[in-house]
């Protein structure tokens, strides 16, 4: 079945969510220097918050004993929590992985912690966010065909364990969660097709696709995504989990993904780089020094409309709160305008001619795909 694009409403227990969608990522449950109010400002309707560093700190239990993430944080939609797979693979020198879960010390006061599939979902389910997803075995590339394999195969019998033991949980207001079961499968386009078709028998709500944008090329990234986005059911939601630029969520899009979160807006934000339908521009260029226009003439955030450039540059050298605050809150609504865009030109069968005209103005001014500052 080929994957292409499609605007659709994933339907949660707070609120409907119109796709395809930018999650900001809320580590801490906060998307650093923005409250909820600002995000709704933003356009955003659903964020992602992180299990493995809301567990160790301030702890589940103390969430759950609070009502929840979204009375604990005062936002009102939508919530996806990730399983803590990918924070695994990241201080992988500090983990041990065996078949039963993982084990690894804290790196807040280096406890030994142990993260299984069900103690995954636990925490997701103590949480209380609307989507929870199951914990993988994620694996960076370069990497041998059987390890890959070998990766694949313990993400689905971790996914397994996962939805098994999520069904007997309950969460604080008692509302029942929807179950994403993450794909793997490596660099290698046949396994995780094989991968992908294997997660759709299981019987989740929706689908992650990991273990991308790990060591391959972008073009292997987009084949891969393809092909594992064909092999999954078309009435489920696709979820690429971490990544990325805006010309990779219009790449993603096209391949038939619903879902995307990246820590780009928020974390470029904090080191000067603004994301702008102009290209990106590095607010710490003496270019700004002297300039009074917004940072992005075609956008309506409140940094847009208030201040100058020349002022973001003075309040971003002196190391001003605001200027982090301001920066992140065009960031994200940036990407949340895209998405709307991308939405909107799929619904009138146009969505490579957004895309190609997009990319043109973008890329006009050397916006390629910037990584973090």
């Amino acid at each position: 079945m080929k994957a292409g694009p499609r605007a659709g409403r994933l339907e949660t227990p707070h609120g409907a969510v119109p796709t395809p969608a930018f999650m900001p990522v809320g580590t801490q449950g906060t998307v650093k220097g923005l409250t909820p109010r600002d995000l709704t400002a933003s356009g955003t309707r659903i964020l992602l918050a992180n299990t493995y560093h809301l567990m160790l700190r301030p702890g589940s239990g103390l969430i759950r004993e609070r009502g929840g993430l979204h009375r604990f944080m005062a936002w009102s939609g939508p919530i996806l929590t990730d399983s803590g797979g990918y924070q695994v693979l990241s201080f992988r020198d500090h983990a041990k992985l065996r078949e039963e879960g993982v084990e690894f010390r804290s790196l807040l006061d280096c406890t030994l912690e142990f993260l299984t599939p069900e103690r995954s979902m636990e925490v997701q389910a103590d949480l209380g966010s609307d989507i929870a997803v199951t914990l993988d075995h994620a694996v960076t590339l370069p990497l041998d065909l059987p390890a890959q394999r070998e990766a694949g195969e313990r993400t689905l019998r971790w996914t397994e364990r996962s939805l098994r033991h999520a069904r007997g949980l309950e969460t604080p207001s008692g509302m029942k969660q929807l179950l994403f079961g993450i794909v793997q499968g490596g660099g290698d386009p046949e396994l995780r097709r094989e991968m992908a078709e294997r997660t759709a028998c299981m019987a989740c709500d929706g689908f992650a696709i990991g273990g991308l944008s790990v060591g391959e090329t972008k073009e292997e990234t987009w084949a891969l995504a393809r092909a594992t986005a064909e092999a999954l059911p078309a009435d489920l939601p696709r979820y690429l989990m971490g990544m990325g630029t805006p010309l990779d969520l219009l790449d993603g899009i096209a391949c038939g993904i619903d879902l995307f979160d990246c820590v780009l807006p928020t974390r470029n934000a904090r080191n000067g780089m603004a994301f702008t339908s102009e290209g990106p521009v590095n607010i710490r260029n003496a270019e700004h020094a002297r300039s009074d226009r917004p940072l992005d003439p075609s956008c309506g955030c409140e940094a847009c409309a208030t201040f100058t450039r020349a002022y973001l540059r003075h309040l971003h050298l002196a190391q001003e709160i605001l200027a982090h605050r301001m920066l992140t809150l065009h960031n994200v609504t940036f990407y949340q305008t895209l998405m709307a865009a991308a939405r909107r030109a799929i619904e009138r069968g146009d969505l490579p001619g957004y895309a190609r005209e997009f990319s043109e103005r973008y890329l006009k001014r050397g916006g390629t795909s910037p990584a973090p500052a």
